[in-house]
Formats: C-alpha cells, sequence, structure tokens
C-alpha cells in the first residue's frame, strides 16, 4: 500500500487516439452541441417572451429546455476540447463536479418527461379539471420537486462514489466521468456502491416508467374514443414522440448503470452514453416544441420584431 500514490486526476478515453478521427469527433460534436444549444435557447427565449404561451404545457417546456441546456453543457465541450487539444486529463475535483451534475440532469431530465406525461393525462383525460389540477402553484411544486429530488439523489451517488480510494489506473474508458467506469478504477470494494447503485436507479427508473405507462394507458384509451381521426391523429403525433424519447432515454440510462459489470464494453458504454447525454437534449426542442404551430408561430413573430421593426409597428398601427 506505501507504494500506491492517490490519484489526484483522471484521463479520459474518449473516443479514439487517432488524431484525424478525434478532428472528425470535434466537428461532429461541435454541429450537435451548436443545433441543441440553439434550438433550446429559441424555446426557452419565446416561452419566456411570448405572454400567450405562460401556460402549464410551456411551462414545462422550457424547464425541459433549461434543462437540456445544461445537460448537454456538462460534457460535450469538455469532450470537444480534448478532442481539439488532445489533452484528456480532468482533475479531482472536476470529476467529483462533473458527476454530480449529470446526474443530477440525467435525474431531472425523468422528473421532468414523467410529469410531462402527467401534464398530458389531465389535459386530456380530464379536461374539465385541468385549470384546477394545473394550477400555477402545482406546477411550481412539480418542478421544484424534481429538481430538488434530482439533486438529492445525485448527492448521493456522488458521494458513494467518491468515499472510494483512487490509488491504481487513473484512466476513465467513457468521454466524461461516469459512475461505472469510476467504480472499475477504484481500489477500494466496489459490491456496495454497486448495490446502491442499482437499488436507488431502479427505484427511480420504476417509479417514472410506471407513472409515465399508466398516464398512457389512460390517454391512449381516451384517445381511441375521439370520434373525429384528426383529433385522434394529433393525439397521438404529441404523445407517441414523448413516449419514444423516454423509453430510448431510460433503456440506454438503465443499460449503463445497472448491468453487470461483466458486460462492459467500451463501445457499448461510449454508444449508451451518447444516447443518454447527447440525443436527448438535441431530439427534445425538434419533438416537443419546433414541431408546434404555437411556438413557431411565437417564433416568427419574434424574429419579425427583430428584423422587421418598422414593419411590425405599421401592422400593430393598422391593427
Amino acid at each position: 500500500m506505501s507504494n500506491r500514490t492517490t490519484v489526484t486526476e483522471f484521463f479520459l478515453l474518449g473516443f479514439s487516439d487517432v488524431r484525424e478521427q478525434q478532428i472528425l469527433h470535434f466537428l461532429m460534436f461541435l454541429v450537435i452541441y451548436l443545433a441543441a444549444l440553439v434550438g433550446n435557447l429559441l424555446i426557452i427565449t419565446v416561452v419566456a417572451l411570448d405572454q400567450h404561451l405562460h401556460t402549464p404545457m410551456y411551462f414545462f417546456l422550457g424547464n425541459l429546455s433549461f434543462l437540456d441546456l445544461c445537460y448537454i453543457s456538462v460534457t460535450i465541450p469538455k469532450s470537444m476540447a480534448d478532442s481539439l487539444t488532445n489533452n484528456r486529463l480532468i482533475s479531482f475535483s472536476g470529476c467529483v463536479i462533473q458527476v454530480f451534475l449529470v446526474v443530477t440532469f440525467a435525474v431531472a431530465e425523468l422528473a421532468f418527461l414523467t410529469a410531462m406525461a402527467y401534464h398530458r393525462y389531465t389535459a386530456i383525460c380530464h379536461p374539465l379539471h385541468y385549470r384546477v389540477t394545473m394550477n400555477r402553484e402545482a406546477c411550481a411544486q412539480i418542478a421544484a420537486g424534481s429538481w430538488i429530488s434530482s439533486m438529492i439523489c445525485s448527492v448521493l451517488h456522488t458521494a458513494n462514489t467518491f468515499r472510494l480510494h483512487f490509488c491504481g489506473s487513473n484512466v476513465i474508458a467513457q468521454f466524461f466521468c461516469d459512475i461505472p467506469q469510476l467504480l472499475e478504477i477504484s481500489c477500494s470494494d466496489t459490491h456496495a456502491n454497486e448495490i446502491v447503485m442499482i437499488a436507488l436507479g431502479s427505484l427511480v427508473d420504476v417509479v417514472c416508467f410506471v407513472l409515465i405507462i399508466v398516464s398512457y394507458i389512460h390517454i391512449f384509451s381516451t384517445v381511441m374514443r375521439i370520434p373525429s381521426e384528426q383529433g385522434r391523429y394529433k393525439a397521438f403525433s404529441t404523445c407517441i414522440p414523448h413516449l419514444v424519447v423516454f423509453c430510448l432515454f431510460i433503456s440506454t440510462a438503465s443499460f449503463t448503470y445497472m448491468r453487470p459489470r461483466s458486460t462492459s464494453s467500451k463501445s457499448l458504454n461510449l454508444t449508451a452514453a451518447v444516447m443518454y447525454c447527447v440525443v436527448p437534449p438535441l431530439m427534445n426542442p425538434i419533438i416537443y416544441s419546433l414541431r408546434n404551430k404555437e411556438i413557431k408561430n411565437s417564433l416568427w413573430k419574434m424574429i419579425g420584431r427583430i428584423f422587421f421593426p418598422k414593419k411590425n409597428k405599421f401592422l400593430t398601427l393598422n391593427s
């Protein structure tokens, strides 16, 4: 034990050691990050500025966009800088912060997707009670509960991980600090950590999964009773993408955190991490908001006010 040195920084293995592939990885992640950044910032701005969008639905969409913006910013910029400079070191404290933020935003993503499913259940299945059930106070409580519960969960995971000793290898087989890869390189007994990770992860996943599935069973049974085919199509077109994104997110995250260590491989780890860290923040603006007519109309109005102020003033005076 006296010959072992305590790890003070970690080396992120990333996607490749070949310089050309590192540049390609940088360019791909740059395009993805800019697309996610622009999409989520547009939604946040439009929802904040347009008074007509100050409703429960767009309140949750605005929160989700802010969450996705933070979520993708925790991992992608660091990974791009690592590929560009070929310097993939991260300090011990930086790794702690990254683990805390990744888990916080991942759990918050699950919580907000669940809250949005409940919102749609209320709007479709109990429209007469919608205004009472989804009032401003209830929405604020749901959002606060989602953020607080995700932070508590993250504190437990982060503290449980970094109570371990890291005194051997400092190479993390991932493009960011992730708990399963940290457990692999720890020189402590990680059996208790794995039990806590699986138990706590299973609890969060099962609760969110059951709530969403039950909500959608009621939603689909109600939608099937709509006499208009166009009405059924509109309801399904808004619900099914939400369900697909949720299933993709929860399946890849569960695969990463709750599978046996013996089935671990670098390519699977990287693919799963991209699926639950990169894809949702990129796809959520397209699926939930940019396909929405009210969002698009408000966005065009905002662009018109910025680039054609005189024309908009003239239209306002004539109206």
